[in-house]
């Protein structure tokens, strides 16, 4: 039978091993459901996120068992915090949360887990009211514009690129793998960059050939990433180009389209989603 968590914290980070001292591949936001499927003595479990199949070990006291009932009910009724930091209030404490944290089985003004009332005053968003057009993906890249780089990271206190492009994707209702490299290879392609319309994503190889950086396609040949900080660059035919630096620094390899009106999940997002090493960024 599944065992199946919940994420009670504001970030915990999902790691490569069972130690504190292993690498940092990616975190469980505030409300995220995630499948255990091993345990380490008491202190550390393997999980699967619900949302993309990701698999890496957790600390089990940053994680909250939750009965099977609970998890269909928090699965389908949730919804996302669009607050860049925003407190959950509860009668004794003050948990602040981050943008794209899920609110389960939220009211509009509270949730419960377990015997504990949690109550949040920002601005959240609904799945079924999310219409997953250009407007609404770049207007939620942007909340992250300046949010430091941070590999594994997906906040606005830290994100990687492939964690930009998932997180607003997410957002919108568009579920993408974890990795850029898995990410490429779904959604339709599009021929030349000059074609690409807003909220397409351009994927970019390292000088080893690999898919090792990502960006959302903004209007009038833009492209908003995650390098050193969430930015805005131009970006052509051969790939982003840092006016400030006065070169390019990262090279186009493909431009891939997921706004269609319909998620692009299926046969292909699954097999994207099998896990592969996380790949280092070579500019």
């Amino acid at each position: 039978m599944s065992s199946y968590v919940i994420c009670p914290l504001s970030i915990v980070p999902i790691r490569n091993g069972a130690s504190d001292k292993s690498e940092i591949l990616s975190q469980l936001l505030f409300g995220e459901l995630a499948e255990v499927v091993e345990e380490k003595g008491r202190k550390w479990s393997k999980v699967r996120c619900v949302w993309d199949n990701y698999v890496g070990w957790v600390a089990s006291n940053q994680i909250k068992p939750i009965t099977p009932s609970e998890f269909e009910t928090f699965r389908d009724h949730f919804a996302y915090s669009l607050e860049l930091f925003q407190p959950l209030m509860t009668d004794k404490a003050c948990i602040p949360i981050v943008l794209g944290a899920r609110l389960p089985n939220f009211d509009g003004m509270r949730f419960r887990l377990d015997s504990t009332y949690y109550t949040f005053s920002g601005q959240a968003i609904f799945p079924e009211h999310v219409k997953p057009g250009a407007e609404f993906v770049l207007k939620i890249a942007r909340r992250y514009l300046h949010a430091p780089f941070l590999w594994g990271g997906r906040t606005p206190m830290g994100i990687d690129a492939a964690g930009l492009v998932q997180m607003v994707f997410k957002i919108a209702g568009i579920s993408l793998p974890r990795e850029a490299g898995q990410q490429v290879y779904i959604g339709d392609a599009v021929d030349f960059v000059e074609q690409a319309q807003p909220g397409d994503v351009a994927y970019f190889e390292n000088r080893a050939g690999r898919i090792a950086h990502c960006g959302i396609i903004l209007p009038e040949g833009e492209v908003i990433h995650a390098f050193g900080s969430v930015r805005i660059d131009k970006v052509d035919h051969y790939g982003i180009y840092d006016r400030d630096a006065g070169k390019y620094t990262h090279r186009l390899r493909v431009v891939k389209r997921f706004l269609q009106g319909q998620s692009p999940l299926g046969e292909k997002a699954e097999r994207a989603r099998e896990q592969v090493p996380r790949q280092v960024e070579l500019f």
